[in-house]
């Protein structure tokens, strides 16, 4: 402490530990579950994840041009 010293650290691994991965998922066709909302659905998408409903760690996916097209979203 005195001698001003830190210890720093990465919780994601690194840049080449992450594009392995990425290509290790590439490879094998592994992909994320994921559900693609219009803007109109945001507010529920915040109740799903606040109240814990999201155990397998979906990811929610904005469509902003479908929301544009729908009229969710001003031009």
């Amino acid at each position: 402490m005195f001698n001003r010293k830190a210890v720093a650290g990465s919780l994601i691994g690194g840049i080449k530990s992450n594009e392995e991965v990425l290509a290790l998922c590439a490879k094998h066709n592994i992909l994320p579950e994921t559900e693609t909302v219009l803007t109109d659905k945001i507010d529920w998408v915040f109740e799903q994840l606040n109240k814990g409903s999201n155990p397998e760690g979906k990811r929610y996916v904005i469509d902003i041009q479908g929301s544009i097209k729908a009229g969710f979203v001003p031009k």
